[in-house]
């Protein structure tokens, strides 16, 4: 899930003056939130030298075989945790999940519908990265039953993707762009803003050119350099100092809009109707269960929350989810209650939104007075809306993020 925020300032403690929250004395739940299914792709063609997901360099064979009864059997463990439960959408993300066969996608889909209960209209979605090889997939992907496609296009300027270590150029984009939209209704495009080279005129052509295709939804990330990348040890020459990398965000809040397109999260466009009910989901803080190398899983229960990550490498996890022991499992715990309110308000303030006061003791269990304090003091500092039926950012809050998801610490 990449959902990096583009901020004016960074904060890494409460801003001074915020009030401390009440101490959260159990969780209880009476109504569990609606639980997704992500499944990770943990391959690519190549590391792209910016990027810290857990991604790793293809073999030249994919196992795909070996890579499904991992998947089968990581389910099935998981099954007691969500017994009966329905999936409202299903994100196949990665790594580049497009890299599998048809014939892979149409027996992994077919292996969640025989041990979930998919709703009916529920929203399968699919990233996939501009390369003709497989773009030819995408409608072999659509009969399978995915009916939204995530393309990594990034930049439609060819000198940004070389500064990316991009293996697609501006043609490849485009035409994977065309065919996602032959072969499915839904198509979201990512582009990444501040790269190297880049001037708030070529993004303003990015934009208008994605938005120009018809596109339904947009995903913008600010180029950071992250740890633990080819980027952060060795870094691009030419990018844009903060206060240009700023009126970017802002050329590109003022194009979307001006073609129609709501601002409903703080790294997400969508025209009406359009908005991704996988990620909504996370940010409302809704269940999702995590299956394959790396993925993260959050289950709720009456009485507690539960927090699950994969092991990260492709080789362990293959290995060790065939041996039904849970050993495939790099952590399982329950989070204690006092960190509840703020994994909650980190997501839901990422919404324009924002999301229902009550919302917050259905999701965490937790009463209200746990964050009371530092919701008056948000208010009085102009960082949130004063309504009491919900928890909402005021423009100024929204516009520094990090500072008021800081003040629920």
């Amino acid at each position: 899930m990449r959902t990096i925020p583009i901020q004016r300032e960074a904060a890494g403690r409460a801003p001074a003056g915020a009030a401390p929250l009440a101490p959260a004395r159990g969780t209880q739940l009476t109504l569990l939130p609606p639980l997704a299914l992500y499944i990770h792709v943990p391959w690519c063609v190549r590391k792209c030298p910016y990027c810290d997901f857990n991604s790793h360099e293809a073999p030249t064979a994919l196992p795909e075989a070996e890579y499904l009864a991992a998947l089968a059997a990581d389910l099935e463990q998981a099954l007691p945790l969500i017994w009966g439960r329905k999936i409202v959408s299903v994100f196949v993300g990665g790594g580049t999940p497009s890299l599998l066969s048809a014939h892979a996608v149409d027996s992994m889909l077919a292996l969640v519908r025989s041990y979930l209960p998919l709703l009916p209209e529920a929203e399968i979605t699919l990233e996939a990265n501009p390369g003709a090889s497989e773009a030819e997939r995408f409608a072999a992907y659509a009969q399978s039953g995915v009916n939204r496609i995530s393309l990594g296009v990034q930049s439609f300027d060819d000198a940004c993707l070389r500064a990316l270590g991009r293996i697609h150029d501006a043609k490849a984009a485009v035409s994977a762009v065309e065919a996602a939209q032959r072969a499915v209704s839904r198509v979201n495009l990512d582009l990444m803003t501040a790269l190297p080279g880049q001037t708030t005129d070529s993004l303003a052509r990015d934009v208008r050119l994605a938005l120009g295709m018809g596109t339904e939804h947009l995903s913008l990330y600010q180029l950071t350099l992250e740890p633990n990348t080819v980027f952060a040890k060795y870094p691009p020459q030419g990018l844009p100092d903060d206060d240009t990398a700023a009126a970017m965000h802002d050329t590109v809040v003022e194009t979307a809009a001006a073609a129609g397109l709501e601002h409903y999260e703080v790294s997400a466009w969508a025209r009406p109707g359009a908005r991704c009910r996988h990620n909504v989901n996370y940010w409302e803080f809704g269940d999702y269960l995590g299956i394959g190398p790396g993925a993260h899983s959050k289950i709720s229960f009456p009485d507690r929350i539960v927090r699950q990550a994969r092991v990260r490498s492709p080789q362990t996890w293959l290995a060790q989810a065939g041996r039904r022991d849970g050993s495939h499992l790099a952590e399982d715990r329950v989070i204690p209650p006092d960190e509840l309110p703020f994994e909650f308000m980190l997501n839901a303030l990422r919404l324009r939104e924002g999301i229902a006061t009550a919302e917050f003791t259905a999701r965490t269990g937790v009463s209200l007075a746990a964050i009371s304090p530092a919701l008056a003091a948000a208010s009085a500092k102009g960082l949130l809306d004063p309504d009491p039926g919900r928890i909402m950012p005021t423009p100024l809050g929204w516009r520094f993020l990090n500072d008021l998801q800081a003040m629920f610490l």
